[in-house]
């Protein structure tokens, strides 16, 4: 292989001129005919067993030619790329200029490559990082919702309150006539919690088990089944229970039962400890994201429209799975959300273009400062993974593109040099200043 032409397009293009030579080209021609010469018919001979030359003569002598470009594509493209130094980011576009047994194969190759980037300031950056305080309050609040998932239901006399659960039999009817999906059995509705049509809880509400009754109610105009839209129906209604949280006591009992602490303080203590790592995470990389925003500000680079899609195909891959894990298809959430696939990816185009803005910066910043991963950090790395994933470290090994774990570490390295470099001072969060001002 030679490169004969490496020239600079607009947009971050690059033109190939590849050239093979006789030998090489001429071994693939024959290559190309003992794959292919089963599809050519010759008068007298089956399918498969006609002489090359016979072949070339019936349907002209470059017939494997184009086979043959095809078989060699692949390796002296790779020659070619390393030659001229690029980084390609899209499939290469290729044209046969020129083929012969006696001088070989041209061909011209035109591809998009990883932009140039010019940074701008990158250290000595200014920021300001919020500092927020996790109130005990928080922490009050989560026991709450652990009493409130661990209280058992009990059947209760007297009439239904909101916060209750009334089990019901309902159906509905509209103009007197039953519709599809309008009925049920033993339907336990917590009442004031929205479940069903505005208007429809507040009349269960005030009746007692036994009664049985109607409901008066509009749907919406917005509903989502079209036929019963801005409609008036009558729901009959017969209630069976009427049914109440029992809280358990917040106490020490408690806490043993729900944690593996022995007292109530120490439950306390342990969500606030943990409620307060997480919040000085959120604190620090709200600080990263400011620096690295800023960074992103004051570079410059255009970036090719083929990178954006690349990243915006790996964001609805990454929804894509997310539904599927909740048992949903992608095409269902678009048709439930009245959306197309156009909208719904051109949703994730801005931000899928900053993160290649961002991953560009990062790179020259690895570039220029000589940043690298080490052993040992890939290695904790293959730890961390294995350990999220409940797996082997070796498995993880097996499976995990190498060079792009340790490009990742070695952003995440950038980061931190941006960060050490950089002046950031430190503020209570505005309603922490406002409690200290009042006392």
């Amino acid at each position: 292989m030679e490169l004969k032409k490496n020239e600079k397009l607009e947009n971050s293009r690059v033109e190939l001129e590849i050239a093979v030579d006789a030998a090489a080209f001429s071994d693939a021609v024959s290559k190309a005919f003992r794959k292919n010469a089963k599809n050519f018919n010759v008068p007298g001979f089956r399918k498969g067993k006609a002489p090359r030359h016979l072949i070339e003569q019936m349907y002209g002598k470059d017939v494997f030619h184009y086979d043959a470009v095809n078989e060699i594509f692949p390796e002296v493209y790779d020659e070619a790329v390393k030659a001229a130094g690029i980084e390609p980011v899209a499939a290469p576009e290729a044209e046969l200029v020129s083929t012969s047994l006696e001088d070989g194969a041209v061909l011209k190759v035109t591809v998009t490559v990883k932009p140039e980037v010019a940074l701008g300031e990158y250290k000595g950056l200014k920021a300001t990082k919020t500092v927020h305080t996790v109130e005990a309050s928080e922490a009050d609040a989560e026991i709450a919702q652990m009493q409130q998932r661990n209280a058992r239901t009990i059947t209760r006399e007297g009439k239904a309150e909101n916060g209750d659960i009334a089990v019901i039999d309902f159906e509905g009817f509209v103009d007197g006539v039953a519709f599809e999906g309008g009925k049920g059995e033993n339907f336990s509705l917590a009442l004031g919690s929205g479940q069903f049509i505005p208007g429809f809880e507040e009349q269960v509400v005030g009746h007692v088990a036994g009664e049985e009754f109607d409901i008066e109610v509009n749907f919406p105009e917005e509903y989502q089944a079209k036929e019963l839209a801005g409609k008036a129906a009558t729901f009959k209604i017969k209630l069976h229970e009427v049914k109440t949280k029992e809280l358990p006591e917040l106490d020490d009992e408690f806490a043993k039962d729900v944690s593996e602490y022995d007292t109530l303080a120490e439950l306390k203590d342990s969500i606030l400890k943990r409620k307060q790592e997480q919040t000085d995470k959120e604190d620090e990389l709200n600080v990263e994201n400011a620096l690295v925003d800023q960074v992103v500000d004051g570079m410059e680079v255009e970036v090719p429209g083929c990178m954006v899609e690349n990243r915006v195909d790996e964001m609805v891959r990454d929804f894509e799975y997310r539904l599927e894990q909740q048992g949903l298809k992608l095409e269902m959430y678009l048709q439930y959300t009245n959306s197309t696939m156009e909208k719904f990816r051109e949703g994730f185009r801005e931000q899928a273009e900053k993160q290649v803005k961002i991953r560009l910066a990062l790179e020259k910043i690895v570039e220029l400062e000589k940043i690298e991963a080490s052993e040992e950090e890939f290695d904790a790395e293959i730890k961390r993974i294995a350990a999220a994933y409940q797996m082997e470290e070796e498995k993880i090994r097996s499976v995990v593109p190498v060079d792009e774990v340790k490009k990742d570490l070695a952003f995440n390295k950038a980061i931190d040099f941006i960060k050490s470099n950089a002046v950031v001072t430190e503020e209570a969060a505005k309603e922490e200043k406002a409690e200290e001002k009042n006392d």
